[in-house]
């Protein structure tokens, strides 16, 4: 029974990795530090939680020196996954390479699926991450669930299961990065899954409308944008 176990941990410890990649990162060869589009949003274009073509930010890890290589994030905008409408944003730098697909309406933002090289992760129903924008409060909390479905590039299924969240509001506050000040929602969200362990448990993020993730749950703190932010963030 224990040699099963072990046999199973070892099966999926690669998903494990799926979200860690991006820290894991640095520990691999540095190839070029990408470079950010060159495309300035106009204010008033830039929408709550945003998305619009061009947009780009930049991050490090907590903790790093600036001069270090950063992690650059671009809205890649429109495209199609499992069928849907969604807009795509893409992280890379250092060895990562992630896109995520999200839905964002009137319900707030949710998200569908990410691809790394060789693997694509579905879920279903949507992942729920933000919530409509008049119901941020101190307090507020969401929780839900989704099937995960793992598959590669020739569409095998590499694992199936089912991802549970919860998502509480801790604080409202100030926070400065070496991208600027801003007014933040301090968010912390827990996970757990069957599938071998897709995100880390419990993770704490910053999120500042019309900036995007301030910090990210992976630890990574913004460094520059390409855009402005309405209501005088900086």
């Amino acid at each position: 029974m224990k040699a099963s176990r072990l046999s199973r941990r070892r099966r999926w410890a690669p998903l494990a990795l799926l979200a860690a990649a991006p820290l894991l990162g640095a520990c691999a060869p540095r190839a070029a530090t990408p470079a950010a589009v060159g495309v300035t949003v106009p204010v008033g274009q830039v929408s709550f939680y945003p998305q619009q073509v061009g947009l780009t930010w930049t991050y490090l890890p907590e903790g790093e020196a600036a001069s270090e290589p950063p992690y650059v994030l671009r809205a890649l905008g429109p495209t199609l996954f499992a069928g849907q409408s969604v807009t795509a944003t893409q992280l890379s730098g250092r060895g990562a390479d992630q896109t995520w697909y999200r839905v964002t309406g009137a319900g707030g933002q949710r998200l569908l699926g990410f691809r790394k090289p060789g693997v694509t992760v579905s879920l279903n129903p949507a992942w729920q991450e933000f919530p409509a924008e008049a119901a941020w409060r101190v307090g507020l909390a969401w929780e839900g669930q989704s099937s995960v479905t793992v598959l590669s590039d020739d569409g095998k299924v590499q694992a199936q299961g089912t991802l549970r969240y919860r998502y509480q509001v801790q604080d409202r506050r100030r926070v400065s990065t070496a991208g600027g000040t801003f007014d933040v929602w301090v968010v912390t969200r827990q996970i757990s899954d069957d599938v071998g362990g897709l995100f880390p448990a419990t993770q704490q993020l910053w999120f500042s409308p019309y900036v995007g993730e301030v910090r990210t749950p992976e630890g990574l703190l913004l460094t520059s944008r390409n855009f402005a932010a309405k209501g005088g963030q900086r």
